[in-house]
């Protein structure tokens, strides 16, 4: 086939990812490493073309291609992993660009294989963790891992991770802290993020505006913390909740699911909620509106962020 279109369809607390395969050699041995991308962040799947080099580049960018007048950038997955697979060819034939946007910007990552789409419950996603002799995959930049068949782990990869080490979109670590600021608030702000990363982010610029940060690592621990919190403070729970801002991909419970749960318990409708998310798409941000969320913002502009705030809050 020569190129496949992607649509999808979120169910309640379920992620579709694409399957896709890098193969690696370990002590003179070949094996296939399963890998998923959430298949909101894909736009299509085409064969591998021709490219241009780009100039001082890191060695995990094979240079650029044009798609249909649009110049997009292709990193290889495998190098950026770090995983060794030059002693042996993958058939061209089997190569895959996989084409993902998020965080508003075009990318295209080669693989060794595309296999499927698997859609699975953000149950049975749990959060990454590696010992130190996990073959140099490298903390970060692998979100999460969920069993498939045979006993066999998908590795769930956070994409993000290459945006912030290549910054070739430009300044987009300039984006990322407030300057000067005109309101100062106060009161508690819950994070839902199942990231270290981005949430000592939102915490830094949050604790600038003058908020108290509370932190979630997944919609469930959320939902624990607003119970709690009825519990002390009752249908007071507003004045000391100011907002909610939530990212949409997190094992256990995704933010969907925590969005719906929220607008529908009276307890909790009024505290305004925001996403936070990587995800682009015309289809999460329509899903959002649906279920009532106040805004959707796309990781992570301080200032768009910044503003956004004071038009909820003020």
């Amino acid at each position: 086939m020569e190129q496949t279109t992607l649509t999808t369809k979120i169910s309640s607390n379920q992620i579709e990812l694409i399957d896709f395969r890098i193969n690696e050699e370990i002590d003179g041995q070949i094996y296939e490493g399963i890998y998923g991308i959430n298949v909101a962040k894909v736009q299509e799947i085409i064969q591998m073309r021709e490219t241009f080099e780009l100039p001082a580049s890191p060695d995990y960018i094979i240079g650029v291609f044009d798609l249909r007048g649009i110049v997009i950038p292709l990193i290889d997955l495998a190098a950026w992993l770090n995983i060794k697979h030059r002693e042996f060819k993958i058939p061209i034939e089997k190569k895959r660009i996989i084409i993902a946007e998020f965080n508003n910007l075009k990318i295209g990552f080669l693989v060794h294989e595309a296999k499927l789409i698997r859609r699975i419950s953000w149950d049975n996603v749990q959060a990454a963790h590696f010992s130190s002799n996990s073959h140099n995959l490298e903390r970060g930049k692998i979100t999460g891992t969920t069993r498939i068949e045979d006993g066999k782990t998908l590795l769930i990869l956070d994409l993000e991770g290459i945006v912030d080490d290549l910054d070739f979109y430009g300044n987009t670590h300039d984006k990322k802290e407030l300057g000067q600021i005109t309101h100062k608030f106060s009161g508690n702000v819950l994070i839902v993020d199942d990231s270290t990363v981005a949430r000592s982010l939102l915490k830094k610029n949050l604790k600038k505006m003058g908020f108290v940060v509370l932190e979630a690592h997944d919609g469930s621990m959320a939902i624990q913390m607003l119970n709690d919190f009825y519990g002390q403070y009752n249908d007071d729970i507003v004045s000391h909740i100011r907002f909610i801002i939530s990212d949409i991909e997190m094992p256990k419970m995704d933010g969907f699911h925590f969005a719906e749960y929220v607008k529908n318990d009276k307890r909790f409708q009024a505290i305004p909620l925001i996403f936070n998310s990587s995800i682009c798409d015309k289809f999460s941000k329509q899903k959002s509106r649906d279920i009532g969320v106040d805004a959707y913002l796309v990781k992570f502009d301080a200032q768009v962020f910044y503003e956004e705030i004071v038009k909820i809050l003020e």
